[in-house]
């Protein structure tokens, strides 16, 4: 029987690549939100599409019961508040996420949802800084210092609500740095170490977020779980301990990465449901743009 799955959010780039990897997979996929690019998605089978506000709770209630699937993905951030005001990034995704989440509850779906790297606060934090240790992994604590990592912090925090109100079991996926093929935008941003240096220049490809999401609601796990999902290496073309020396003037007191190892620490996601990347810039730099991106 085939298993169905809403995924909420915009379509505009990462939800794309995710809805589109899930009907090619055998899922049912509805995507639900108020972007406009469904057009270019028609071609993909398995694909239907609803029309719904998701900062309002009777819609998403609505849309999520009548559907009544098996899983539900929400993947609609607003962007930093360094292009948007920072209470609309805050209530956005705070508003959003209850009213997504929730309903998910109620329906008894699995969840994953986009958390981020900036919930620990290095990406948007007033001056950089190291952390305590690296590669960081799911036990650092949460610090954010901007109104979008923190949206993200009180996201989670929903999604411990939820998982224990309604038994369900919730992912919340730390993505790094979303990169797509043809478009390794972390690439052009080598040169000043001080652009990638908020998460210690980390990424990830779209392919291996779609896939984290994919085991994510599939696995056998309990109540709440964060998840780092990033590549297995850095986006340098430098052994990032000396850029580290370079651009902080020294290393975290514990510091276990060296030569090409990512900043993020994937053994929890690996160990808990499977998944690995299998996507890096040496690989992707060069293929060509997809109209998904």
């Amino acid at each position: 029987m085939t298993e169905t799955v809403l995924v909420a959010g915009s379509l505009d780039r990462t939800a794309r690549w995710l809805a589109v990897h899930l009907a090619e997979q055998g899922w049912d996929v509805t995507c639900v939100g108020l972007s406009q690019t469904e057009r270019e998605l028609e071609e993909y089978r398995g694909l239907s599409f609803r029309t719904a506000d998701l900062t309002e709770q009777v819609e998403m209630a609505d849309v999520v019961s009548s559907e009544d699937p098996d899983a539900v993905v929400h993947w609609t951030p607003l962007p930093s508040p360094e292009r948007h005001a920072g209470m609309r990034v805050f209530e956005n995704n705070v508003i959003s996420a209850y009213n997504v989440l929730t309903a998910a509850g109620r329906a008894n779906a699995r969840v994953a949802w986009a958390s981020s790297e900036s919930a620990y606060g290095f990406p948007l934090s007033g001056a950089p800084s190291l952390p305590e240790y690296l590669p960081l992994d799911e036990s650092y604590p949460l610090r954010p210092e901007d109104p979008y990592g923190t949206s993200k912090v009180v996201g989670e925090e929903i999604g411990r609500m939820v998982a224990r109100r309604y038994d369900v079991p919730v992912a919340s996926i730390r993505a790094s740095w979303v990169q797509f093929p043809g478009k390794y935008d972390c690439l052009d941003a080598r040169s000043d170490l001080a652009a990638g240096a908020g998460n210690f220049w980390s990424y990830v490809d779209v392919r291996d977020v779609a896939t984290a999401i994919e085991c994510a609601i599939t696995a056998q796990f309990d109540g709440h779980e964060p998840f780092l999902v990033g590549a297995e290496d850095n986006y340098l073309d430098r052994p990032i301990e000396g850029a580290l020396r370079d651009f902080f003037g020294g290393l975290p007191d514990e510091c276990r990465v060296s030569g090409s190892d990512s900043a993020l620490s994937t053994e929890k996601i690996r160990s808990m449901l499977g998944w690995r990347p299998t996507n890096s810039w040496r690989d992707s730099m060069d293929e060509s743009e997809s109209i998904l991106a």
